[in-house]
């Protein structure tokens, strides 16, 4: 007679056997390997290969491409002193001056807490200024000040040279099309949400 703890053993590897064929079977259906049981997994590749390249899908790629380019711009601008949202809300003044704080959050993509936030610190450094709306008294305009004019041309100049990096190798014609795909990429996931 089996002793009960022998029992359990081999009732676990037989649970652990099926586990390792199914995940293998699924693997095989995936056309990907199954993962290495036990702490010795295979780390995943680098940016730009596997499914973190070409053969990904395009919503991670996209992710990625914008991750490392806002990495890259934090750094250029931490040297400013300005966070990426501030230069976006600074660069939203700039060519739309006069914007509520609502409709800095709308376009700069970021939710009016944060935009509230960010006006507060703006106003504070003297970069951006209220004003009454001359209709509608109690709604408050922002507008650049000539300090956060000057501060926003230097941020300019960090990301002018990230927007040279990003076309880098690419034939304008390759970059009017990308340009144009995620344009419409845009507004079609908006309008269809």
């Amino acid at each position: 007679m089996k002793s009960r703890s022998t029992g359990t053993a081999e009732s676990r590897q037989k649970v652990a056997k099926a586990t390792q064929k199914t995940r293998a079977r699924t693997a095989a259906r995936r056309g990907t390997r199954a993962a290495a049981p036990g702490p010795a997994s295979a780390s995943p590749p680098p940016p730009g290969e596997g499914k973190r390249g070409e053969r990904g899908y395009l919503g991670y790629l996209l992710r990625q491409a914008q991750a490392a380019s806002r990495l890259t711009l934090e750094r250029a601008l931490g040297e400013l002193g300005i966070t990426v949202p501030q230069f976006v809300v600074l660069t939203m003044l700039k060519a739309y001056p006069g914007l509520s704080g609502a409709e800095l959050a709308r376009v700069a993509l970021l939710t009016p807490q944060t935009v509230g936030v960010i006006i507060g610190n703006l106003e504070r450094d003297d970069a951006i200024q209220k004003m009454a709306h001359p209709a509608h008294g109690r709604r408050l305009q922002w507008n650049l000040t000539p300090r956060g004019l000057t501060l926003l041309e230097q941020c300019r100049k960090h990301a002018m040279a990230l927007e040279r990096r990003l076309a880098e190798g690419l034939a304008p014609k390759d970059e009017r099309v990308i340009r144009k795909w995620l344009a419409r990429t845009a507004v079609s996931l908006q309008r269809n949400g």
